[in-house]
């Protein structure tokens, strides 16, 4: 699959039989491999060895443990962001942790680019190292107008050294977009940056919301996982219009995927 990205423009898991068993220890075959994957970036990450290449493998590899275990992928569009002259701000739904693992083997080989992110996330045990050695842009979520101006001012500077950002509007996971929930936050640091968006459309729930532990969920092989990239939009005026249209390809890609 290494060879695969970023060359074709769409993504299907080829047809591969999974036997009964595999399906039904679905749960802790992935996250077994996951775990796996992570202590080894982990580790490389602490002796900075952790690089954009390595980045991209853990990535491809987190594709594989999935589709290892009956899992698909439906992923389109994909070099829709080389039309961008410039770095740009990759604005999504957010409904699973699988995005944070597969987005970067999407996006990484053909411009640099990092996450906003939850404070949680870089004090995560193993994680933790790997997601700052990313160089992350790191948010509270307790103080709206604190996490504006860090989004806002990190932003920029990631913006104008070309690395690009994605950022998940949504107050946090679910499986129901809920567009009241949506903010425009990333709208207005591509509009304060000056640099395009583009709209990525999700659905992940294949890497389903735990009870106890939200992050380990059940993981349903049943459930194909979708991806779409959207077409670069500049934003104009107060991006008003530019947001609904980000909202709408979300919608209208999750509607069609039902």
């Amino acid at each position: 699959m290494s060879n695969l990205f970023p060359i074709i423009n769409n993504y299907s898991t080829p047809p591969k039989p999974t036997s009964m068993l595999v399906r039904r220890q679905a749960t802790p075959l992935f996250y077994f491999q996951v775990f796996m994957i992570v202590l080894k970036a982990s580790r490389m990450a602490k002796r900075g060895r952790y690089d954009d290449a390595q980045w991209i493998k853990s990535s491809l590899n987190t594709i594989k443990a999935l589709e290892s275990v009956g899992g698909r992928f439906e992923i389109e569009n994909v070099p829709s962001y080389r039309k961008s002259e410039s770095s740009c701000v990759f604005i999504a739904n957010h409904m699973s942790v699988l995005e944070t693992f597969v987005l970067p083997c999407l996006i990484q080989p053909q411009c640099d680019v990092t996450f906003v992110v939850k404070e949680s996330l870089i004090d995560y045990p193993f994680f933790r190292h790997v997601m700052r050695s990313r160089d992350p842009i790191v948010v509270g979520r307790a103080n709206p107008r604190q996490d504006l101006r860090t989004v806002l001012g990190e932003g920029r500077k990631r913006l104008s050294s070309n690395v690009s950002v994605v950022i998940f509007p949504q107050t946090t996971r679910s499986v129901n977009f809920e567009p009241g929930n949506f903010n425009t936050l990333g709208v207005k640091l591509a509009a304060r940056a000056k640099v395009p968006i583009i709209p990525i459309a999700l659905k992940t729930d294949a890497w389903g919301l735990g009870r106890k532990l939200k992050d380990f969920g059940k993981i349903r092989p049943d459930k194909t996982v979708h991806i779409c990239f959207g077409e670069p939009l500049r934003v104009q005026g107060s991006g008003k219009e530019e947001h609904k249209i980000v909202v709408d390809f979300i919608m209208t890609k999750l509607e069609d995927w039902r």
